[in-house]
């Protein structure tokens, strides 16, 4: 049954749980707290919303520092490097998809980027990795909230050389290659301590040698042919410009596009 909270009770929930009170300029503000349903299932959130840049902060094309997207992309990944409230400005959303089109997404850390694409390491017997076997395109996502802006990245996706996935597997901590080794990742465990022993029985086993790097473990390089920068406006206007690839041969540049380098346009989207 639903239930429509006072703003009172549910401020007598949080004190007897020992919750704090959200302060008046908390995005989290009383309204929030006026329509729950009594199993806590359902949560009217219409109302929580929090302000982003004003017009006078806005992004326009002139603001770009480069007209090369990987460069572009390199400026404001140093300025979410150089942001002390971004604790991982290399996590980055990772979406694929199946033959027949049934999308799944996950985290993960980015590992490198270059002008032939942005790389990451993971098992390729996982979700992930079967999907991009059978249909090799990902969409990646960087959102750095503090400052409101996020890359959105569409690419094709191929395997990098083995000798490469040797090289960082083998640079990584020992706890982190056996954690590797352990992992079939996406496969049912019996419980949490059937991976303790098994981590347990590698570490003793590789105390004193190296850790070979798993065949099924790697990484794979996006080769990118769409990357999108936007930044948020209060009033939802947001900004929102994107660089496409040109298809080899192509050379004719479309309505509202401008030329870019490296065989790339862009362009400004409706938000």
């Amino acid at each position: 049954m639903r239930c429509i909270l006072s703003v009172s009770t549910a401020l007598r929930h949080i004190r007897l749980i020992g919750g704090n009170l959200p302060s008046s300029g908390s995005v989290f503000t009383q309204k929030h707290l006026r329509r729950c349903t009594s199993d806590g299932t359902s949560m009217d959130l219409a109302n929580m919303r929090k302000k982003y840049k004003g017009d006078e902060e806005c992004f326009e094309e002139s603001h770009l520092a480069f007209l090369d997207p990987i460069k572009q992309f390199g400026n404001w990944f140093d300025e979410a490097t150089q942001c002390p409230e971004i604790g991982e400005a290399n996590a980055m959303c990772i979406a694929t998809a199946t033959n027949d089109g049934r999308p799944s997404a996950r985290m993960v850390l980015l590992k490198g980027y270059s002008h032939e694409g942005f790389r990451f390491f993971t098992n390729y017997e996982s979700r992930k990795g079967c999907e991009l076997e059978s249909n090799p395109y990902a969409s990646l996502v960087f959102y750095w909230e503090p400052l409101n802006r996020q890359i959105r990245i569409e690419g094709t996706v191929e395997r990098i050389p083995y000798q490469s996935s040797c090289d960082y597997f083998h640079s990584r901590p020992k706890s982190s290659q056996i954690g590797a080794v352990v992992s079939r990742q996406s496969t049912p465990v019996p419980n949490r301590d059937y991976l303790r022993q098994k981590n347990a029985e590698l570490e003793e086993k590789y105390k004193d040698t190296e850790v070979p790097k798993p065949d099924y473990w790697g990484g794979y390089l996006v080769k990118p042919f769409v990357i999108e920068f936007w930044q948020g406006q209060t009033n939802r206007l947001h900004d929102r410009i994107v660089f496409t690839k040109l298809r080899d041969g192509e050379t004719e540049v479309g309505q509202f596009q401008h030329s870019a380098e490296g065989g790339w346009v862009y362009q400004r989207l409706s938000p």
